[in-house]
């Protein structure tokens, strides 16, 4: 990925075509700010897929793991899956 372009929400409504283009054809995120704040970003889909792709493995790998450490503790009460799903993502939020 591209070093991003950071541009206030102004240009980016005045060059949408050029943002989502620049995004899209050329890998180059552009961040958007808000009164000198950062608030959002334009990436490609391309990119954003990968990027959601990475996250839900990365989400699955830590309650695989969760679940491994949970199922090796010794426990004197069992515990329902959906108990076990509520626990985990309580835990992960």
């Amino acid at each position: 990925m591209s070093e991003p372009v950071i541009a206030a929400m102004a240009y980016v409504r005045s060059q949408l075509a050029d943002v989502v283009e620049r995004a899209h054809q050329d890998g180059v995120p552009t961040i958007i700010t808000r009164r000198g704040q950062q608030e959002a970003v334009v990436i490609g889909i391309d990119e954003y897929r990968r990027l959601r792709r990475l996250a839900e493995d990365a989400e699955d790998a830590w309650l695989n793991g969760l679940a491994d450490a949970a199922e090796a503790e010794p426990r004197k009460e069992s515990v329902s899956l959906e108990e076990m799903d509520a626990l985990l993502r309580n835990h992960h939020t």
